[in-house]
Order: structure tokens, then sequence, then C-alpha cells
């Protein structure tokens, strides 16, 4: 599986630690920054995780910063990116098979290392399921954005 992954300068060393994990389960992983510690905007990784996964370039993106919710919020504001929070191994695999989740965000400040691997894992594993009804929920969530891309568009 190809993975994008970003951080903020709070999530760096948490990202850094991760990376070993991911090619240990086989993923290939492009590093989308930082790269270091010093303060970044959080928005500017999002967009370019999010870019590659909804390319195509990638399956799924991992994000981590301070608590996770910001970058969550960035993600989600692109289309075709469903982002969660992933704070519990229950939510990471979850996330993906009921919500076809392709972005997920950790909070470097709120989960320890081992648990974030853990995190990691279980996302990675998890597959979006084949039930009817999680895909006609997946398919109204697409609908929702549309329609507010297109409310949008009219009041420009």
């Amino acid at each position: 599986m190809h993975i994008a992954i970003g951080s903020d300068h709070c999530g760096y060393e948490m990202k850094q630690v991760l990376l070993p994990v991911l090619e240990k389960l086989g993923c290939v992983v492009t590093d989308y920054g930082c790269h270091s510690t010093e303060p970044v905007d959080f928005p500017d990784i999002a967009r370019q995780v999010c870019d590659a996964v909804r390319s195509g370039q990638h399956e799924r993106g991992i994000m981590v910063c301070g608590t996770g919710v910001g970058a969550a919020i960035a993600a989600n504001k692109i289309p075709g990116i469903r982002a969660s929070v992933c704070h519990d191994i229950h939510s990471a695999h979850q996330c993906v098979e009921h919500d076809d989740v392709n972005v997920m965000c950790m909070g470097a400040q709120i989960v320890g290392l081992w648990l974030a691997e853990d995190l990691v894992r279980s996302f990675i594993q998890a597959t979006f399921s084949t039930e009817e009804h999680f895909r006609r929920r997946v398919g109204k969530l697409r609908l929702l954005e549309l329609e507010a891309a297109r409310e949008l568009k009219d009041e420009c």
C-alpha cells in the first residue's frame, strides 16, 4: 500500500518513529513534511498529503499534529478526502471499514508512541466493508460534498 504521511512540528518526532513501522508493514511511504521541529502551518502539509491521496498516487494518508484535530479539519476541507481523528484501536480500523476513511489523523500530544504504532497498523490493515448500507452511506457523504461545492459556486 502506498501511504502519504505528513506532520506539523508537534507531530514531527512521532512521524519519524512511524516511518519504519509503515515500512515493516510493507508500505511504500512518501513523507510530505515537515522535516524538523521548526514551526509550520499544518494546513499546508495536509494539502500535500491529501492531494497525493486524492490523485490516486497514494491509497491512504496519515497526518500527525498536536491533537489530530487541526489536521482532520484541514483534510476534510479537501474534496474526496474523508479524514478521522483516531486515538483508539477501534476507531482506527472501523473508520475505514464503515466510512472508507482515507486519511487518519493522530495527536502526538494525546497518544503515546506504542499506541500510535498500533493505530497505524490497525488503519493500514483495515478494508472498506462490502456491505451495501456502508457503501450507500459513503455515497451520501460524497453527495453532501458535491452539493456543498455547488452551493458555494452559486454564491460566488
